[in-house]
């Protein structure tokens, strides 16, 4: 490999040999200036235990007024997919073939420890890596170009924590009934059947006799998680809620509505003192119509927070 010049924090040379790792063929390149394709990425390739992507700019990066230029980029792949925190070292060279003489013109940074590719900075490469005029004259062979790349990883690490939220837009709710004789309940505590919404499996409490003696004449009621073992730590979901007694005879339904984190620390929220038992008992409404009670969830997620590392 012969050194030919450096500049601009860039080592350009020439080499007999082919790039290692990937080589990207493009036929009519002319065309991909005129029909204005701003940026065009390569499939995806792997080196050093990583996938990446070559990124040309056939009219170069216009955000860092490389108009006179082609760019060309050295882009991670499927970062989403990389544990939180993750760092990865490397050093890269950026191939384009002069196939007069049957040899390549290689552009790496000067570097030496390589780039740090990370979350927040996951493409690494060179704004102006060469002159359309400099490449129509040497490397275009019948409009014709072959670029290239080779990644070497020097380094790489996961540290740190993540948090990532997700809010929802126009958040849809769902119901879920729950009809049962509430003559047979348990008297502390009875739980519905689980039901799912926004990927995560509810149910509804109910306290016949109150939570506590302070409470023991009035029903609670509670919307729960019941997917805690499979939840992960630090997970925390905004869930908008109502819980509705349904009155059966006039309609003039007993309902509470909340809007909560729910979490594994905190996997419930509800009301202590939803009813009290007169109430519930009295003749003229249809909370207990000949035993049988129908309390109805209506449940919509509207974020959702997750910390990894």
């Amino acid at each position: 490999m012969a050194i030919e010049e450096s500049c601009s924090g860039a080592l350009r040379s020439t080499s007999v040999a082919p790039p290692a790792h990937y080589i990207l063929k493009i036929q009519q390149f002319s065309l991909l200036t005129k029909q204005h394709v701003e940026r065009y990425e390569s499939n995806e390739f792997e080196a050093g235990g990583y996938k990446w992507k070559l990124v040309i700019h056939p009219n170069g990066n216009r955000s860092k007024n490389a108009g006179e230029f082609v760019s060309a980029y050295l882009a991670m792949a499927d970062s989403a997919s990389l544990p939180p925190g993750w760092e990865v070292y490397a050093t890269f060279r950026i191939f384009l073939l002069d196939q007069n003489n049957d040899n390549c013109i290689t552009i790496e940074d000067e570097m030496s420890e390589g780039r740090r590719f990370h979350q927040l900075r996951t493409e690494w490469g060179f704004d102006k890596f060469i002159c359309h005029k400099e490449l129509s004259e040497s490397y275009l062979h019948g409009d014709n170009c072959v670029f290239g790349a080779e990644v070497f990883v020097s380094k790489e690490a996961s540290k740190g924590k993540t948090e990532s939220l997700s809010m929802v837009k126009d958040a849809v709710p769902l119901k879920f009934t729950w009809i049962f004789d509430i003559l047979k309940v348990d008297l502390f505590l009875e739980s519905s059947k689980i039901f799912n919404v926004g990927g995560h499996k509810w149910k509804i409490l109910l306290h016949y006799m109150g939570v506590d003696d302070a409470n023991h004449d009035f029903i609670s009621l509670k919307l729960a998680l019941a997917d805690l073992d499979d939840l992960p730590s630090g997970t925390m979901i905004l869930a908008e809620f109502t819980l509705r007694i349904q009155d059966q005879l006039n309609a003039r339904h007993e309902e509470r509505k909340a809007s909560r984190w729910f979490s594994a620390s905190k996997p419930d929220w509800g009301w202590n003192r939803f009813i009290s038992q007169g109430t519930f008992f009295q003749a003229n409404r249809g909370f207990s119509l000949k035993g049988i009670t129908s309390i109805e969830a209506e449940v919509a997620i509207h974020g959702e927070k997750t910390v990894f590392g």
